[in-house]
């Protein structure tokens, strides 16, 4: 929000699960009002009952940045979907789909699970395998069948560091200890705020069918416990567990690209952390 002040900047969201209406709470979606007049596209666009498709935000956010910077703003892109940032601002072309190919596989995940295919995916391509976890059968599928169109590890279509806008990249580093705690906390505001309350009203509207926004951490657990599979205490604790989880996936794929920025978001070092962003930005300009 302050780069965006300063810079006469606009928001473009670029974290995966905001996309969606109506799932506010689970993703700590600013309000409008905490948006400080500060313009931001690209939330509440997709209902719940659609699929994900970084082709499509890909198309999207280079048409909003396009915009902004045509019309002197400077775009100012927020999320931690890594995926979704590089699509944004990377040269990544993605691969087609094959309906039969999409259907055999699912149906194969559908009858076997996640595993055999995972299995499959680590003999095809090790590193793709290490990236997904076996778990995630949406992402395995697509990936047996990028490498089954394609002919190539499904790794190989991933984009390199070259991008296709002069960017400055910030990531905002927190300690593990102090990280999950804040995590724990945030899970817990979440529930006060109303989250079950929320996933129960977007379950009316078909988010249990949705393919993406069914699994999106506190949403997935809190379906598990609407229909009995877990009580909602350890639907909070599970949303806890699988958040940190998610927040060392999120660490590991932005450590690997030389470009971001690195500084403090400690709690004692965060009244500093505006200025010093604003400083990189602004070097940037200048050199």
């Amino acid at each position: 929000m302050f780069l965006a002040q300063q810079l006469g900047g606009e928001v473009v969201n670029a974290d995966s699960m905001q996309l969606y209406r109506g799932m506010d709470i689970g993703t700590a979606k600013l309000t409008p009002e905490e948006r400080g007049g500060v313009p931001h596209h690209l939330l509440d666009i997709w209902d719940v009952t659609e699929a994900a498709s970084v082709a499509e935000y890909q198309r999207l956010a280079r048409a909003e940045i396009d915009r902004l910077l045509a019309e002197g703003r400077t775009p100012v892109l927020v999320g931690g979907s890594g995926l979704y940032v590089r699509g944004a601002v990377d040269a990544l072309e993605f691969p087609g789909t094959d309906p039969e190919v999409r259907a055999r596989l699912e149906a194969e995940l559908e009858e076997r699970g996640s595993g055999v295919l995972h299995a499959r995916l680590a003999a095809a391509d090790p590193e793709a395998a290490r990236a997904i976890l076996p778990s995630n059968g949406r992402r395995i599928v697509r990936a047996l069948e990028v490498i089954e169109i394609t002919g190539k590890p499904f790794t190989a279509n991933l984009p390199g560091h070259e991008s296709v806008y002069d960017t400055v990249q910030i990531g905002v580093d927190v300690a593990r200890p102090e990280l999950d705690e804040r995590i724990a906390t945030r899970v817990d505001r979440m529930w006060e705020a109303g989250l079950v309350d929320e996933v129960r009203a977007l379950e009316a509207l078909g988010l249990r069918e949705g393919r993406t926004a069914s699994r999106a951490l506190g949403y997935q657990q809190v379906l598990a416990a609407l229909v009995g599979e877990c009580t909602e205490d350890e639907a909070r604790a599970e949303t806890v567990r699988a958040t940190k989880r998610f927040a060392r996936r999120q660490d590991s794929w932005f450590r690997r690209d030389p470009r971001v920025h690195w500084l403090s978001g400690a709690a004692d070092h965060r009244g500093e952390l505006p200025r010093e962003a604003l400083s990189l930005v602004e070097r940037a300009v200048t050199a």
